[in-house]
């Protein structure tokens, strides 16, 4: 998103990382996962939910992942 202010010069708007993933989220939209230090492995899917307070007990089923932020370098959108 960009506007323009009064010197005319086109500024970007900056969105927070968490409402980019609650729009990912909202829109079931299909993305792509850079990890830190796996340079050579992205994870593809679709964001079911999200915690900033997460159990530390709770397992879930194989095909379902809990990264932490820490893990992440780049979340981005893909075509469906």
């Amino acid at each position: 998103m960009a506007y323009r202010g009064q010197g005319q010069k086109v500024q970007k708007v900056m969105v927070q990382p968490i409402n980019l993933i609650f729009r990912y989220l909202q829109n079931r939209s299909r993305i792509q996962v850079w990890l830190y230090e796996q340079v050579n492995m992205r994870l593809e899917g679709c964001i079911i939910g999200f915690d900033d307070h997460s159990k530390t007990k709770s397992r879930k089923q194989l095909g379902r992942i809990m990264l932490k932020g820490d893990n992440i370098t780049l979340l981005q959108s893909v075509s469906n």
